[in-house]
């Protein structure tokens, strides 16, 4: 594993639910696409919510019904060495209630695999994922499912695609990561300012 990027445990997750509605609009929608409204720009991201429509739905239901409009990203992941690769990593403002977490797609069952532009949900132990989500700014293979790996091998639940913005990725791993960190192995990973998020919405 890159423990120098994002580890197994270190990508953030808090809660999220599989609602009855967002599965009606992901029927009416084949590829949903929100536009994530930030004070360094804006990111669109088409779902894959044929591909991986549990993770699509509860990001949607999230999307929504408001909840990451006054969040954050709050970290900015990059790979030792190599500082325009990595991953940012964002959620609803702490504050916010989370929906019940939702089952684990990992990217064995879905194909999506985290290359440059693959947004995916963070997560604890699988089954525990709600809402925090990053984004690559590269390829980064060691959050894919690994089966023939030792302990949790699961990777990451990706979900989605940036298809605007991708400079605005950039941008917000460049900040300065002075923030303090509970955890080790996250020293220097951590956005002070971090990065509002004024609002997420579907644009299609």
């Amino acid at each position: 594993m890159n423990g120098g990027a994002i580890g197994r445990r270190s990508v953030l997750a808090g809660a999220g639910l599989l609602a009855a509605s967002g599965t009606g609009a992901l029927a009416a929608v084949a590829n949903p696409k929100v536009a994530i409204k930030t004070n360094h720009g804006v990111m669109v991201v088409e779902l894959e919510a044929g591909r991986a429509p549990i993770t699509s739905s509860n990001f949607l239901h999230y999307v929504d019904t408001n909840l990451y409009d006054g969040g954050f990203f709050y970290r900015a992941s990059r790979t030792p060495g190599a500082p325009k690769e990595g991953t940012i990593v964002g959620g609803p403002s702490l504050k916010t209630h989370r929906y019940p977490p939702v089952a684990h797609e990992s990217t064995q069952k879905t194909g999506i695999k985290h290359r440059t532009g693959i947004i995916s949900l963070g997560r604890y132990a699988p089954g525990t994922a709600t809402a925090d989500f990053f984004i690559c700014a590269s390829p980064e293979p060691y959050l894919d499912a690994h089966p023939g790996a030792p302990g949790d091998n699961l990777g990451y639940a990706a979900f989605g695609q940036v298809v605007e913005g991708m400079s605005v990725v950039r941008a917000i791993l460049a900040l300065p990561t002075p923030g303090k960190s509970a955890f080790p192995d996250m020293k220097g990973q951590w956005l002070d300012p971090t990065v509002p998020i004024f609002s997420m919405r579907r644009t299609a």
